[in-house]
C-alpha cells in the first residue's frame, strides 16, 4: 500500500503540470505512455517491440499519434495511406517469416496499434481543445472508480463479471456511474462549462459505462494471457495501460458525442 501511495502521488506530480501545460510536453508524455503500452501488450503476446512486427506497429503507432492539425499538416494529408501501408506489410510478415508470426499474431498488433493508438491520439487532442475538457474525462474515470470501490465495498453482493474480473460488483458498477454524474451538475452550476445538464447528465453515464467496460477489457486480455499485470512501469499499480484502459475507451467517445464545443 505504502509503494502504491508513494507511486500515486509521484505520478500526480508529475502527470497533472504537464496535462495543464499542453502542447510539446504532453505530447511527448504521450507518446512515452503509448509506446510503453505498445511494449506491454505485445509482450503479453510474447512478440519482442524489437522484431520486424514490433517495429512496424512502433512505426504505424507514432503515425496515428502524429498531430493532424496544429504540428503536421502536410504530413497529415498521407497519414492514412501510410497506415494502410504499413499494416499491408506488417500482414506480408507471415510470408516472410514462414509462418513464425502468424495471420493471428499480425492481427494482433495491427488491433493492438489501434487500440492504444486511438485512445492516447485522442488524449492529446482533447487537451487541444481545451484543458477543461481533459479535466472531465479525467474526473469521470476517477469518480467512477473510486465510486465503484466505495459502493462495492459497502453494498457489492452480486458480481459484475466472475469470469473477467471477480472483485468488481454491480452495486460497485451502478455507484461508481451514480457518482460520475456529480461532474456535469458541478462543472455546469460553476460556469467550467457550457451546456445542457441534461444533455451532459446522460453523455456522462454513457462515457462512465464505457470507461468501465474499457477496464473489463484490459483484465480480459491479462486473464487471456495469464498475467497480472500488464507491465512493472508504476510500481504498486501494474502497468501503463493498468492505468489508462478507461480512458483508452472514455476519449475517443468523448470526442464521438456532442461534448468538445
Amino acid at each position: 500500500m505504502k509503494t502504491r501511495t508513494i507511486t500515486a502521488v509521484i505520478a500526480l506530480l508529475l502527470f497533472l503540470p504537464i496535462v495543464i501545460i499542453g502542447s510539446w510536453p504532453l505530447l511527448i508524455l504521450v507518446y512515452l505512455m503509448a509506446i510503453t503500452g505498445l511494449y506491454e501488450i505485445l509482450k503479453m503476446n510474447r512478440i519482442h517491440i524489437v522484431s520486424l512486427p514490433g517495429i512496424l506497429s512502433l512505426i504505424a503507432l507514432c503515425m496515428i499519434l502524429i498531430p493532424q492539425e496544429s504540428f503536421s499538416p502536410a504530413i497529415a494529408d498521407f497519414q492514412l495511406e501510410i497506415i494502410v501501408a504499413l499494416a499491408l506489410i506488417m500482414l506480408s510478415t507471415t510470408v516472410v517469416s514462414k509462418n513464425r508470426f502468424t495471420f493471428v499474431d499480425m492481427g494482433f498488433c495491427v488491433l493492438a496499434v489501434a487500440y492504444i493508438g486511438i485512445g492516447f491520439m485522442y488524449f492529446f487532442e482533447t487537451r487541444e481543445s481545451g484543458l477543461i475538457y481533459i479535466l472531465y474525462a479525467l474526473l469521470i474515470v476517477w469518480l467512477t472508480d473510486t465510486g465503484a470501490y466505495l459502493f462495492g465495498k459497502a453494498f457489492g453482493r452480486r458480481k459484475l463479471w466472475p469470469q473477467i474480473s471477480p472483485n468488481k460488483t454491480i452495486e460497485g458498477s451502478l455507484g461508481g456511474t451514480l457518482v460520475s454524474v456529480l461532474i456535469p451538475v458541478v462543472f455546469v452550476f460553476t460556469g467550467l462549462m457550457e451546456g445542457s445538464l441534461w444533455l451532459l447528465i446522460p453523455f456522462t453515464i454513457v462515457l462512465s459505462i464505457f470507461g468501465q467496460m474499457g477496464d473489463l477489457v484490459e483484465s480480459a486480455l491479462k486473464r487471456h494471457f495469464d498475467v497480472k499485470d500488464s507491465g512493472t512501469f508504476l510500481p504498486g499499480h501494474g502497468g501503463i495501460l493498468d492505468r489508462f484502459d478507461s480512458f483508452i475507451f472514455v476519449l475517443p467517445l468523448m470526442n464521438i458525442l456532442p461534448i468538445i464545443s
